[in-house]
C-alpha cells in the first residue's frame, strides 16, 4: 500500500486575496467600461439617432428663417445655431446615459450586481458619471462634424469649447444619476426630462440670444446653469456671448462641485438603491 501524500508533499499555491489599495481602480474601470459598452452596442439608438434629431432641428430652423438671409449676433443664423444644437445634444445624452442605465437596473432588479462588488460610493459615482460624459462627448463630436457641413466653421477659443463640453456633460451625467436614484419607474424619469431638462435647455439661448426675451425672462435665464453652459460653448466658437465668459466658468465649476457632493452623498446613503 502506498502512503497517502501529506500536505507538505502537495505542490500547490494558496491564493491570496487581491489587494486594491485605497481606490479600487480596476473595479471602477470595469464599471466604466460596462457603461460605455452598454451604449456602444446600440450605437444607432444612442449616438446616431440624437445626431439625426439635431440635424432635423438645424434644417427646419434654417429653412424656416432662410439660409444665409438671417443674421444673429453678427453671424449667419446657421453658424450661430450649430454650437447651441451641439452642446444641447451632448448634455441631453449625458443625462440619458446615466439615468437610463441605473433606472433599468433598478427596475430589472440587477442593481445588486453593481452594489455587491467592493466599490465605494465615490467609485460608483465616478464610474457612472464618466460613462455618461463619454457618451455625451462622442455624440457631440459626431454631431459637430455632421452639422458643420451645413455651416461655416469658426474657432475663437478652444479652451472654452473643451471646458464647457466637459463641464456640461459632467453636470448632466450626475443629474441623470440623481434622477434615476429618485425615480421608481420610467414615467418619473420622463417627467424630469420633459418638464425640467428640455425646457431649461430650450429657454437658455440654444436658438437665439437672450436679449430677444422679455426682461423678466432674461433675469430668470441668469439663474439657469444651462444658459452659462450653452453661452460659454458658443463663445468658444464665435466669440459672441450674452454674459461674461469668466462668470460662466465660475458658475459651471460651482454647480459641478455642488452636484457632485450631492450625488456622492445620495449614492453613499443607499437611498432607493439598497432598499
Amino acid at each position: 500500500m502506498h502512503d497517502k501524500p501529506s500536505v507538505s508533499d502537495l505542490n500547490f499555491t494558496i491564493p491570496h486575496p487581491r489587494t486594491m489599495g485605497a481606490i479600487n481602480w480596476r473595479g471602477m474601470w470595469e464599471l466604466y467600461l460596462k457603461e460605455v459598452r452598454r451604449f456602444w452596442k446600440v450605437l444607432f439608438q444612442t449616438v446616431l439617432a440624437p445626431v439625426i434629431t439635431g440635424m432635423m432641428f438645424l434644417l427646419v430652423m434654417v429653412f424656416a428663417f432662410g439660409r444665409g438671409s438671417t443674421i444673429v449676433a453678427g453671424y449667419p443664423f446657421e453658424d450661430f445655431l450649430v454650437p447651441g444644437l451641439v452642446i444641447m445634444t451632448m448634455i441631453q445624452n449625458a443625462f440619458a446615459n446615466t439615468s437610463s442605465s441605473i433606472l433599468v437596473s433598478k427596475v430589472q432588479g440587477n442593481i445588486v450586481d453593481v452594489l455587491m462588488p467592493p466599490l465605494s460610493a465615490m467609485e460608483l459615482t465616478l464610474a457612472w458619471t464618466l460613462g455618461g460624459v463619454t457618451r455625451g462627448l462622442i455624440v457631440g463630436l459626431v454631431a459637430g462634424v455632421v452639422m458643420m457641413s451645413f455651416a461655416e466653421f469658426h474657432l475663437h477659443h478652444l479652451g472654452f469649447i473643451i471646458f464647457h463640453a466637459v463641464a456640461g456633460c459632467l453636470f448632466m451625467s450626475m443629474a441623470g444619476i440623481l434622477t434615476a436614484v429618485w425615480a421608481d419607474k420610467f414615467d418619473h424619469m420622463a417627467a424630469v426630462t420633459n418638464f425640467i431638462v428640455t425646457p431649461l435647455t430650450f429657454l437658455s439661448g440654444t436658438f437665439y440670444t437672450i436679449d430677444r426675451l422679455p426682461e423678466w425672462a432674461q433675469f430668470m435665464a441668469h439663474y439657469n446653469p444651462f444658459f452659462y453652459n450653452i453661452d460659454g460653448f458658443r463663445y468658444g466658437f464665435l466669440g459672441q456671448d450674452s454674459s461674461q465668459p469668466l462668470i460662466g466658468l465660475v458658475v459651471m465649476i460651482a454647480v459641478n462641485i455642488a452636484i457632485f457632493v450631492w450625488t456622492y452623498l445620495v449614492v453613499r446613503s443607499g437611498y432607493k438603491l439598497k432598499a
